[in-house]
């Protein structure tokens, strides 16, 4: 016999859990399949970039109180290598108090278990998904340790990791990020950077008291730099990323993880939806991706209320895709447009990217058209 729920969510992590919190403020109360364990301590320490945006999604919903170790970007530095131009985007000219907030992945993921407790809602552990299959009446999720549970609406918000599908769009920069945490001679002030080059973009996020770094490079070049000794790496860093942080004076918890842009959309049949990773995967320039899965998340739970007597209703799920592509398609054109334009070193380009930057920097209304689409995306 079937197990049924009325709405099921697939993942638990942030993208999941912020969709049932988002659901719960109206009396709705999704049941979670999480694959891990429940007893199984959250170790994940990437680093997280959270917009002005998503700060508010988190707040609407309680949770943004338990973060007090997220350190906010009062300003992007960003600058080209081995050209002109620069620009600085500000939250005092914007009107907010950061632009946006960096932490650790395992302390957001840990506040929203919390608020998801506290809120009374279930969550399934080693409840790992081995299929989903759209219906007209319900969805078919299928465990690994063979249960079946049905449901009016199936949320896929697992990243991906077990039920992706055959991508729409589907983009190999054949690009990895390299990341790690870093200190500085200087203290950071807030102050993130974005530096362009051409193996691709290199930033600096503010993090406690140092910078979570994200170099972008080639799979090669990635392997080469993680064999180094620290010293070495450093000046490595140092040589390409230049003086503007300050000197550095260590790093830690070097990684790689490979760059690709995908897209299913958010829709994949009747009574089924994906938001987040599961959805699109981003280029992390700009920060864009993680922040987009919490706004599909967000988005989703809205359209479920205004329709609440059928959540998985074929109109419903087709009003949110359509909603949602005006916000994920012009965003993965943005970020992938800025890897294109700043990753080919020719000197006619170099000098258009700096004219740029100049007017960036020069032209409010541009340069608050930028900060508003990083905050809020498409819609900003």
């Amino acid at each position: 016999m079937a197990e049924h729920a009325d709405i099921l969510i697939v993942g638990a992590g942030p993208v999941g859990a912020v969709c049932a919190l988002a659901l719960a403020e109206s009396g709705i109360a999704p049941l979670l399949l999480e694959a891990r364990a429940a007893d199984r301590k959250l170790t994940d320490s990437r680093t997280l970039a959270l917009s002005h945006g998503s700060r508010l999604i988190l707040e609407r919903l309680g949770v943004w109180q338990r973060l007090a170790g997220a350190t906010p970007i009062t300003a992007i530095d960003v600058s080209q290598k081995g050209g002109f131009g620069h620009a600085r985007l500000n939250a005092a000219e914007e009107g907010v108090p950061a632009l946006g907030y960096v932490l650790g992945y395992d302390e957001l993921a840990q506040a929203l278990d919390d608020a998801l407790a506290a809120a009374g809602l279930a969550v399934r552990h080693d409840a790992a998904v081995k299929s989903a299959l759209p219906g007209r009446a319900y969805a078919a999720l299928k465990l690994h340790d063979g249960d079946l549970l049905t449901a009016r609406l199936a949320v896929i918000a697992d990243g991906g990791r077990s039920l992706r599908g055959e991508p729409r769009i589907s983009k190999d920069y054949g690009q990895v990020a390299l990341v790690g945490r870093v200190s500085t001679d200087q203290p950071h002030g807030g102050l993130a950077y974005e530096r362009f080059t051409p193996c691709g973009p290199a930033a600096l996020l503010p993090r406690g008291e140092g910078y979570a770094l994200v170099w972008v490079t080639s799979p090669a070049e990635a392997e080469h730099l993680l064999a180094l000794d620290d010293d070495i790496f450093l000046a490595a860093l140092q040589n390409h990323f230049g003086g503007r942080a300050g000197r550095f004076l260590s790093i830690a918890e070097r990684g790689r993880f490979p760059l690709r842009l995908a897209w299913q959309g958010s829709s994949a049949g009747e009574r089924l939806v994906r938001v987040g990773n599961a959805a699109q995967t981003l280029h992390p320039v700009a920060g864009q991706g993680f922040n987009l899965g919490l706004r599909d998340a967000w988005e989703l739970a809205q359209a479920v209320l205004d329709e609440p007597a059928d959540p998985g209703a074929a109109t419903t799920l087709a009003r949110y895709a359509a909603s949602r592509r005006r916000d994920t398609l012009p965003g993965m054109g943005f970020t992938d447009a800025l890897v294109e334009i700043f990753s080919r070193d020719w000197g006619p380009l170099r000098r258009a990217r700096g004219l740029g930057l100049f007017a960036l920097q020069a032209v409010p209304p541009l340069k608050h058209f930028v900060a508003r689409r990083m905050m809020f995306g498409a819609r900003g």
